[in-house]
């Protein structure tokens, strides 16, 4: 039996179907079933028709005076409180960018400038040298996390504008520890990255405690003339799939990225008292969009598409959540039905919650590499891992690798995550795929 998908979606109708879906009425024998929605989403109807409709008739300038202009600004209003309800957050702490790398690299940029504008005014002023004067700024993050926050932190480091900490994630939970965190703090620290679900294995970090520890920390580095330390976390994986709160994450700064809740490809920055409590600093200098943080005309057309599929993940999240949950444990069970010992979950861990639609594979086998496996599949649209990684052929990825899985097992993984209109019937069908491909590689086919 089918799992069906949420009422509340089937009143207004389910999500865009990816190219060659059962939606098309393609051929059984050119049918493809797509699970790979951590690396994108297809637009939501309600979003493409937001999207249209901004296009149509609010094509004016969001800072003119005239109709459309105003009705652009009245959308792009709308949008912005959409977005903050969606994540607990206030209106006036949402700033929009173009997606999810440009939000992590202007939180960066600003921790790091603050530091410096900061400690060059203390040094001019203060009688007694600062605990931190001639230190570089040090920035904590783990060692799991997604390239548009590891690369930019290694650049610092190679330019010699920051320190920078990878802490490893537990082998047991595949979580960043809170602990290991805090011991990595140095009176120089100003920033504390970590993801709030990791995009291979579905693992929730705990954010709350990290956040917790460090507003306890930073209570005592104010008695010691110590900078403050700021906690960020890139959410791109988590919203949409799981419910997301600022209030309880304890965040200073929040990544927002639309596709990958079925929205465009824009993003935003949620900063706790934007101006008044956590410093931003832009990186664009323009004509003064979004308060000067992020300057440049804005985009109505997609702005509209990310309030929407924000004001959807706010009415459903819960059904989203628990339809995804149901069709992956679903597919878990299939996966261990049909390949028994052979299978190896490699997004169980122990304690540690995941996210409800992730799972992450292998099939033990030397000739079951996981690209490979894909290759010969004729149904299954999915990846090894995450997609900007897709190009390193047969390596296996560094995020399983530091999670404890195997190297063998690691070479070996796929990563399937499904969606809020997949069902059971397409499970099927892709473990099917999945068999028939083991078996071609394996010669008994």
């Amino acid at each position: 039996m089918e799992a069906a998908g949420p009422r509340s979606r089937d009143a207004r109708g389910r999500a865009a179907s990816p190219p060659g879906s059962r939606a098309e009425k393609s051929p059984p024998e050119s049918r493809k079933v797509y699970m790979d929605y951590n690396a994108t989403t297809p637009l939501e109807p309600e979003v493409i028709q937001a999207m249209t409709e901004a296009m149509q008739e609010a094509w004016g300038n969001p800072s003119s005076p005239y109709p459309a202009g105003r009705k652009a600004k009245e959308i792009i209003n709308a949008a912005r409180e959409n977005l903050a309800k969606m994540i607990g957050g206030r209106p006036q702490d949402m700033i929009f960018t173009s997606g999810g790398t440009e939000s992590n690299n202007l939180v960066i940029h600003s921790v790091v400038k603050h530091f410096h504008k900061i400690h060059a005014a203390v040094g001019d002023t203060a009688e007694h040298p600062s605990p931190v004067e001639g230190a570089l700024p040090h920035i904590i993050t783990c060692t799991v996390e997604h390239d548009s926050i590891r690369l930019p932190l290694e650049h610092l480091v190679e330019e010699q504008v920051a320190e920078v900490t990878f802490v490893p994630v537990s082998k047991v939970n595949g979580q960043a520890e809170a602990e290991d965190i805090l011991a990595a703090v140095r009176p120089a620290t100003c920033l504390v990255t970590i993801m709030l679900a990791n995009n291979e294995t579905g693992v929730v970090m705990p954010v709350p405690e990290i956040s917790r520890r460090v507003r306890a920390l930073n209570q005592q580095r104010a008695a010691g003339g110590l900078p403050g330390v700021l906690v960020h976390t890139d959410a791109a994986q988590a919203l949409g799939k799981r419910r997301v709160d600022v209030r309880d994450l304890g965040v200073d700064f929040l990544t927002v990225v639309g596709h990958k809740f079925y929205g465009p490809r824009v993003g935003a920055l949620y900063v706790r008292g934007l101006g008044e409590l956590t410093p931003l600093y832009p990186m664009l200098f323009g004509g003064g969009q979004e308060r000067n943080f992020r300057p440049g005309t804005e985009n109505t057309p997609m702005i509209a598409g990310l309030g929407k599929a924000a004001e959807l993940v706010t009415e459903n999240c819960e059904a989203y959540e628990a339809h995804m949950r149901d069709v992956r444990d679903y597919l878990e069970e299939r996966l261990a039905a049909e390949f028994g010992k052979r299978i190896h979950l490699n997004s169980q861990f122990p304690g540690a919650e995941r996210l409800p639609n992730t799972c992450n594979f292998s099939i033990q086998g030397p000739q079951l590499q996981g690209r490979l496996v894909l290759a010969q599949c004729r149904t299954l649209l999915a990846s090894t891992g995450a997609a900007c990684h897709s190009d390193h052929g047969d390596r296996p990825s560094p995020v399983l690798l530091g999670c404890g899985v195997p190297l063998d097992l690691a070479r070996n993984a796929v990563r399937l995550s499904v969606g809020r209109s997949t069902t059971q019937a397409e499970v099927d069908l892709v473990v099917q795929d999945l068999k028939q491909a083991v078996a071609r590689l394996e010669g008994q086919a």
